[in-house]
């Protein structure tokens, strides 16, 4: 088998597809790749041109919805500025006004929820070394402990 380089691409069933691209293009920053009307899909490069994409797929008003995660990287300044962003857009991080930290990575993270409540997550890996013992914590709180 190749060696695995990364993920390319993953793929979100939507209600609106219309609001979803705003969403993803205006909030997130993500750039329109195409569309394709005769199925009501959308592709958004993640990254740039040819670096990743996520797929956008109308259901239209069908009642049945799924609820998926992604992430995607960014940097530490824009993650540590991105609660404030994300509030200014309207949208609400779901842990507060500051990143969270996973130990065992390390990386801190922000999430929020797009329109049709999938939960998106903004993430950088963290210089530190690994604490596995710290399971989640705010990122002050997790400069304040370091070793």
């Amino acid at each position: 088998m190749p060696a695995i380089r990364g993920l390319f691409e993953t793929h979100l069933t939507v209600r609106d597809l219309d609001r979803s691209i705003a969403f993803y293009r205006d909030v997130v920053g993500l750039t329109l790749a195409h569309r394709v009307p005769g199925r009501n899909a959308a592709f958004m490069w993640i990254g740039g041109a040819g670096k990743g994409m996520l797929g956008l797929w109308s259901i239209g008003t069908s009642p049945l919805t799924q609820r998926l995660h992604f992430s995607v990287g960014v940097t530490l300044d824009d993650l540590l500025a991105a609660p404030a962003k994300l509030r200014a857009a309207g949208v609400t991080p779901r842990d507060g006004e500051q990143p969270v930290v996973v130990g065992w990575m390390p990386a801190a993270s922000v999430f929020f929820d797009d329109p049709d409540g999938h939960s998106v997550e903004l993430i950088t890996m963290l210089p530190d070394e690994p604490r596995p013992d710290v399971a989640w914590m705010p990122h002050a709180r997790w400069l304040e402990t370091r070793r």
